[in-house]
Order: C-alpha cells, then sequence, then structure tokens
C-alpha cells in the first residue's frame, strides 16, 4: 500500500496510534480527576496508578530496541 510494506505500516501503527491513544488515555485521567475534585495527592495517586500500564508498555518498547529484538 504506497509502497510500504506490512511491517513498516504495522510499526508506524504501533508507535503514532498507540502512542495517540496513551496521550488520549492521560487527558481521560486528568478529566476524571478534576471531575472527582481529587486534589493534588489524589491527582498524583491516579496519574501514577492508571498510567502505571503505560509506563510499562513504554519501557518495554525501549528495552526491545536497546537489545536489538
Amino acid at each position: 500500500m504506497f509502497g510500504f510494506t506490512e511491517e513498516q505500516i504495522t510499526e508506524f501503527g504501533m508507535t503514532f496510534g498507540i502512542g495517540a491513544l496513551m496521550l488520549y488515555m492521560l487527558f481521560i485521567i486528568l478529566d476524571l480527576a478534576r471531575k472527582s475534585k481529587a486534589g493534588k495527592l489524589g491527582t498524583f495517586v491516579l496519574f501514577f496508578v492508571l498510567a502505571f500500564g503505560m509506563i510499562g508498555f513504554v519501557a518495554k518498547s525501549i528495552i526491545a530496541r536497546l537489545l536489538g529484538i
């Protein structure tokens, strides 16, 4: 498709598509914190707990690139 291989399209989708979804999820967490009037500590806890899986996904990607997997 347009001169790209399936691997290149998949790599693009995994980097930018998942990255865009992660940013959207961060905005959802921020909105949740504002609507619940969580305060500073509550907002920190929400971001830490709900974004912990995203941090793991990013770390996995970085480690895979460093090891060349």
